[in-house]
């Protein structure tokens, strides 16, 4: 799926572009709603859903004033739409809600930063309307890669990454041949733990694990960063957005996360994406591609900066990385049995009932017990996502008991 201009008409816009922002009021909806806030003459929110906040989302309602608001959690609905009586918005709620605002007709962009397996089958319902989806959400192509690629192709839909490390391979490959590409690299920055001895993981604590050194993210995403699952995450979804072999996509840990990732092209050249570690700039260029506006985002001082370094990353002490490679490697349902049970594993980190050090050992006990099958049906792919789910927690009250 390299990117093309020809895909889209030269021209800007003469109206501005309707966006839905599904899971806006986590990290990167709350700052998609900053981007908007910049354009508001160019970009306009359509819809916004959120899981259960609707506070929140009361209060984005009240000021983008939306068509329509989604809040998945169904028994928040009642106050969701009392907080907003009066008002012109109108109130959905649950998965057919959610569904519903990702494939209505009035919306251009749909920005899918639901987190987790959740953001699944919205995402989905944005594809098979033929949307530009502004992907954030990267457990969507961990998940169900196959199936979203074929839908992609079957409907002529458009994703447009919104992780740093896609879009800065994103941008590189605009105008360029998929015969041309050699390889790509992620990068990583190591997260908070990278010079830890590791005969000291069994003692980091959930403060320690939250505090990452360069990022601002929610708590799932930086524990993943912690444990670099985040990185093994994004070769999976990097596999399928670029339709690149397993063998073809490298990690390279760069602990100032100034350049976000680059790709390795046939004759040797190296092309590569740099800037300050704010998702600010991947954000703003998946709303307006093939488009570049000016904004008063940060820029590199160049004077300042010092080096950038490089190192291979340490998969003895991360394994959650290694363990991300392999599931690539089986395929069929791996993928989704390590994602559904790191994300069981890290919910129960974050609810401190397991250890840093048991992230890891849950997702491999998972992947060993569980059958890998064909994984090219969403209730395959689904069945194999409660059953990781379930045996994580199952041997987590082992480990606790």
């Amino acid at each position: 799926m390299i990117p093309s201009l020809r895909q889209f008409d030269a021209a800007q816009p003469d109206r501005p572009r309707r966006l839905a922002v599904l899971g806006s009021t986590g990290s990167v909806g709350t700052q998609t709603l900053g981007i908007v806030r910049l354009f508001s003459d160019r970009l306009k929110i359509q819809a916004l859903a959120a899981g259960s906040n609707w506070e929140l989302l009361a209060e984005q309602a009240r000021a983008f004033q939306p068509e329509v608001v989604c809040i998945a959690d169904e028994a928040r609905y009642t106050s969701l739409k009392d907080a907003l009586a009066g008002t012109p918005t109108r109130v959905v709620s649950g998965m057919e809600g959610l569904c519903e605002i990702a494939s209505a007709a009035d919306v251009d962009v749909v920005v899918a930063a639901i987190v987790g397996a959740a953001g699944l089958r919205s995402t989905l319902a944005a594809v098979e309307a033929g949307k530009m989806v502004a992907l954030a959400n990267k457990e969507t192509l961990v998940l169900a890669g196959a199936l979203v690629e074929r839908f992609v192709r079957e409907h002529g839909a458009m994703l447009i990454p919104v992780d740093s490390e896609h879009s800065a391979i994103f941008q590189c490959l605009v105008g360029e041949d998929a015969e041309a590409v050699e390889s790509i690299t992620l990068t990583a920055s190591g997260g908070p733990f990278r010079n830890r001895p590791s005969d000291t993981f069994g003692a980091i604590t959930k403060a320690e694990a939250l505090n990452h050194p360069n990022w601002s993210m929610g708590p799932k995403i930086t524990i993943d960063s912690a444990t670099l699952m985040n990185k093994g995450l994004e070769v999976i979804e990097a596999r399928w957005l670029f339709s690149l072999a397993p063998d073809r996509i490298n990690v390279v840990v760069h602990p100032q996360s100034i350049l976000h990732s680059f790709v390795t092209f046939v004759d040797g050249s190296v092309k590569a994406q740099l800037g300050v570690p704010d998702m600010k700039v991947p954000i703003q260029y998946a709303l307006t591609f093939p488009y570049r506006w000016s904004a008063p985002h940060e820029r590199i001082d160049w004077t300042v900066l010092g080096s950038l370094d490089f190192e291979e990353p340490d998969f003895e002490r991360f394994p959650c990385l290694q363990l991300a490679f392999e599931a690539l490697q089986q395929g069929g349902t791996a993928p989704a049995v390590l994602n559904a049970a790191n994300e069981a594993a890290v919910e129960l980190f974050l609810a401190e009932r397991i250890r840093f050090t048991d992230i890891p050992r849950l997702i491999e006990r998972a992947l060993s017990q569980i059958l890998n099958e064909g994984g090219d049906d969403l209730e395959s792919l689904l069945a194999a996502d409660q059953a990781a789910r379930n045996t994580v927690r199952e041997h987590a009250n082992v480990l606790v008991s």
